[in-house]
């Protein structure tokens, strides 16, 4: 049998590969690809729509700040179209209002999510609050503190603050899940896709969850198939609704 060779460089900006946990990774911050990942990453994680790998490259973006100092013209030119920069204008112009819960989600800081953020933002308002003392009364571990810190340290603080449009202010959710945890199963009758629904409930004080898990207390299931699902939840004693909007009162 003939022995695979490892690669040795990057196929995107031919720097050497480092091995470390027995996977190779290119460590070079100017590679293109690592560039175009970072600024999809927070474009889906801000809800950008429209500034996917495609646009991305054509804009010729190569770091997040960037993706604000586009104007319209630019965007059309290039993109060739006048709708297509006029819908992701008007979107990269609506993230501008993104909490800090969303913009330091979209950073892709190792250990620094959604979850972490949202324990952030029950201790602090702003993101000069953070230090290792609120870090650690949020219930964040030693290596998410330290990369966090290491990120406002050596990257907002020497590069991003100023040149970003937001006010970096965490915005505080009321309490989680004050109605309930919520899981959607099958087809919905009520609502046009899931994503709609989650947002309903959301904004009923609801937390939806994608599985079945031991948080959840309400199943919905309109499609009135006795899924395995449905019957695992029944069996839990997990209340079984067949209409969302009866659920939230719409």
């Amino acid at each position: 049998m003939e022995k695979i060779q490892a690669p040795t460089n990057c196929p995107s900006c031919g720097s050497l590969l480092e091995w470390s946990n027995d996977l190779l990774y290119c460590k070079s911050s100017s590679c293109s690809s690592k560039q175009y990942k970072k600024i999809e990453h927070f474009a889906k994680t801000l809800k950008i729509k429209g500034l996917g790998p495609s646009s991305i490259e054509k804009l010729g973006l190569r770091d997040v700040d960037e993706i604000y100092s586009l104007d319209e013209e630019e965007i059309a030119e290039s993109l060739s179209s006048e709708k297509l920069a006029q819908k992701l204008y008007s979107e990269i112009e609506n993230s501008k209002s993104a909490p800090l819960n969303l913009v330091l989600a979209g950073f892709r800081i190792p250990l620094i999510g959604k979850t972490a953020t949202a324990k952030l933002a029950a201790v602090c308002s702003h993101i000069m609050d953070i230090s290792e003392a609120t870090c650690a009364k949020a219930g964040l571990g030693p290596k998410a503190t330290e990369n966090l810190l290491h990120w406002i340290q050596n990257d907002f603080l020497a590069f991003y603050d100023g040149c970003l449009p937001f006010d970096f202010k965490f915005v505080q959710s009321s309490s989680t899940s004050i109605n309930g945890v919520v899981c959607i199963s099958g087809k919905l009758n009520s609502f046009k896709t899931k994503a709609e629904a989650t947002k309903a409930l959301e904004s009923q004080g609801y937390e939806v969850k994608s599985s079945l898990t031991k948080q959840v207390t309400i199943l919905v299931n309109e499609s009135g198939i006795e899924s395995a699902k449905t019957k695992q939840a029944r069996d839990n004693g997990v209340t079984i609704v067949t209409n969302l909007k009866d659920l939230i009162g719409d």
